[in-house]
């Protein structure tokens, strides 16, 4: 395992920037575990529902955390905004930090990490395979 801390800036968005990260290190695998910063927009999924809710405004990252594939992130979120109230749920694309955002990732070398359909869930779900090539 390698712990890599980034700090993503103002425009950025966290999935992308965070799939960015993956690449640019040549892993193959990694999880987040820990993120905290801001955001200006916010798409957030929440249980049992197919469309992401889509906030806007000043929100304060409270917990970030999920694990980074070659091929697709699996990552859930709370957030609080102005008058303190909390939503949190799975990630989707288009959250965009407002004034920072500082994660913790750990890398996995040796590890491939994939999405593929299951059968059972019908969801894309982490498939992990041991590559010492990785």
């Amino acid at each position: 395992m390698q712990a890599l801390p980034i700090r993503l800036s103002p425009g950025d968005d966290l999935r992308q920037a965070l799939g960015l990260a993956l690449a640019l290190h040549r892993t193959e695998a990694a999880y987040v575990v820990q993120g905290i910063g801001s955001l200006s927009a916010v798409e957030l999924r929440f249980a049992g529902v197919d469309q992401p809710a889509s906030l806007r405004g000043d929100y304060e990252i409270l917990t970030l955390a999920g694990s980074l594939a070659v091929n697709g992130a699996h990552l859930h979120m709370s957030v609080s905004d102005a008058q303190g109230r909390v939503l949190g749920g799975h990630v989707a694309p288009g959250c965009i930090v407002r004034t920072t955002a500082e994660v913790l990732l750990t890398l996995l070398p040796g590890y491939r990490f994939t999405r593929e359909h299951d059968a059972q869930t019908g969801f894309q779900e982490l498939v992990i395979r041991n590559d010492p090539e990785a």
